[in-house]
């Protein structure tokens, strides 16, 4: 599905453009049986614009990430072309593709994952400025204090351990680590899941500050709807691997054109409401 183009983005290039993206697995069966490939990701295709935010939304295992994990190239597609600031990143190797890489940075679920354990939280944010080798040591651990404020956390804490963190704190380290990248495209995959609602809303107004401040464009991957219809100017909904529906967030999340669509958002918002109801959370 061709995505939608609306007046105010056909002015500018596109941040990133992906095209026809397809990413399928060998499933291995049983001894007597054939291994059977698993189409992950079909024919995707979409503009995202400096300054906007297109949420990825379907449910577990539809395809989501395995999208993200090919857009940030740690996966290399089967087929399709990644347009990143007018390079076409998708069959990029060595030194061309670390460069690029550069310039479209992940902020996964669970920050302690991406983070080696015995860092301090100043190693751990100026992991790109280390790759990038421009700055001197003084240089660095200046910008890693002022990349600790932009994202509300505290300098004085630019030498303990990374994990000593709260969770949300961690999640502040990953971002300001993901600023300092100064990346174009930044993909958000469940960033927020997992987060106390006062912590989650705080991130997702840091998160809205930082694209204001940096014209960063957002490829938001989430099950959440609420935080989908805060954060995202435009949705695709994805199903088996491919897009059902893509538009506006607003009209999409709505008004959905597709019986298809309509089908996922019920099942989503049937899927949240019982999660609440297990946690004893109002819906």
């Amino acid at each position: 599905m061709e995505p939608e183009v609306s007046p105010a983005n056909t002015s500018s290039t596109p941040a990133l453009r992906v095209r026809d993206l397809s990413k399928s697995y060998l499933r291995k069966s049983a001894m007597w049986r054939k291994s059977e490939r698993i189409a992950a990701a079909s024919e995707i295709s979409f503009d995202l614009h400096a300054g906007q935010t297109l949420a990825l939304a379907g449910r577990s295992g539809s395809g989501k990430s395995t999208i993200a994990r090919c857009v940030t190239r740690i996966e290399k597609p089967d087929s399709g072309e990644i347009w990143l600031d007018g390079v076409d990143i998708s069959s990029l190797s060595g030194r061309a593709l670390q460069r690029a890489r550069t310039k479209v940075q992940m902020v996964f679920q669970d920050p302690s994952t991406s983070m080696n354990p015995r860092f301090s939280a100043c190693e751990v944010v100026e992991e790109p400025m280390l790759l990038s080798g421009t700055l001197d040591r003084a240089e660095r651990r200046s910008r890693v204090q002022q990349l600790m404020r932009d994202v509300g956390l505290s300098p004085g804490g630019i030498d303990r351990p990374a994990m000593d963190f709260s969770g949300g704190q961690r999640q502040r380290l990953a971002i300001a680590r993901t600023i300092a990248a100064e990346p174009r495209v930044v993909v958000l995959d469940e960033a927020l899941t997992g987060l106390d609602l006062s912590t989650e809303a705080q991130i997702a107004n840091l998160l809205l500050d930082l694209q204001t401040a940096h014209a960063l464009a957002y490829l938001l991957i989430s099950h959440d709807l609420e935080l989908v219809g805060l954060l995202a100017d435009s949705i695709a909904f994805i199903r088996d691997g491919r897009i059902v529906e893509q538009g506006p967030a607003e009209q999409v999340l709505t008004q959905p054109a597709q019986a298809e669509t309509r089908t996922l958002l019920a099942a989503t918002r049937q899927a949240q409401a019982d999660l609440a109801l297990a946690m004893g959370v109002s819906p």
